[in-house]
């Protein structure tokens, strides 16, 4: 996003951080009705482009927000979609996108507030990873002419008493409503909000053999050292990489694995 739709989120974040302060607001009902709003917006584009529209006035524009939602919500969601639409907005499309990250970051505050932060962060990675080395599974789970019915009762049997209802409900809205998204980067954006949260990067860690805790903590620290924050580590063991460790932060890569000197080498000799 760039312009006054940035500042609309941010403004819209802090919104929502302010009222999850607030012990009385329930924080996984909230991103649930988000969750609610984000599909009626992605599917009513004339709604979206009036909520939107530079014309009309904040007011106005919050008026229209109650009249719609005023009993179908809590008095939190409410308050949060209102103070959205009385912002500016560059496009029409980036109230929806900004509307479904609140959503999410909603089920990031919920784990939190339970203590499951960790366990959230962990299930959305284990299930990436899981997808990633079963093409039937990642047809099944994207295949659009498949129903959003039939993908939310596949959802359901693979995470279904394994993981925690904020995984469910976030890889379940992920499924039936990509918006444009692949499966891996939509898992990727939520784990950042969940890593945002905490005030730390996160690190694919790749491994031809499981790390011990004390390579770990190694690790971790040398990475909090080289990006100033403190660094979560998702280990994924790949015995193809043959020896050494190659580190994804975003964009970044550090590759000091065997494999990847192999394939310089190899290069260099077929260059």
């Amino acid at each position: 996003m760039i312009g006054a739709s940035r500042e609309a989120l941010a403004a819209g974040r802090e919104n929502l951080n302010s009222l999850t302060d607030n012990t009385s607001v329930d924080a996984a009902k909230l991103a649930e009705e988000l969750s609610a709003v984000t599909a009626l917006l992605d599917r009513e584009v004339s709604l979206r482009r009036v909520l939107t529209d530079p014309a009309r006035s904040g007011q106005d524009k919050a008026d229209l927000v109650n009249s719609l939602l005023g009993r179908q919500v809590s008095g939190a969601t409410l308050d949060l979609v209102s103070g959205l639409v009385r912002s500016r907005w560059s496009g029409s499309r980036d109230l929806v996108d900004s509307v479904e990250q609140l959503a999410a970051y909603g089920e990031v505050i919920a784990a939190e507030q339970a203590g499951k932060l960790d366990d959230l962060e962990d299930e959305l990675f284990r299930f990436g990873r899981i997808v990633s080395g079963s093409h039937e599974l990642r047809a099944a789970l994207t295949e659009p002419k498949a129903g959003a019915v039939a993908k939310t009762e596949l959802i359901k049997k693979l995470l279904g008493g394994r993981a925690q209802a904020g995984t469910v409900r976030l890889v379940t809205s992920l499924v039936t409503h990509p918006r444009g998204r692949s499966l891996e980067q939509g898992l990727e954006s939520f784990a950042k909000l969940a890593a945002d949260r905490r005030g730390r990067v996160v690190a694919l860690v790749t491994t031809a053999v499981p790390l011990s805790d004390g390579q770990r903590e190694r690790l971790s620290g040398a990475l909090a050292k080289l990006y100033g924050r403190p660094v979560l580590l998702n280990i994924d063991v790949d015995p193809t990489v043959v020896g050494g460790v190659r580190v994804q932060i975003g964009d970044e890569i550090i590759d000091g694995t065997v494999s990847s000197r192999l394939d310089g080498a190899r290069q260099a000799l077929e260059g």
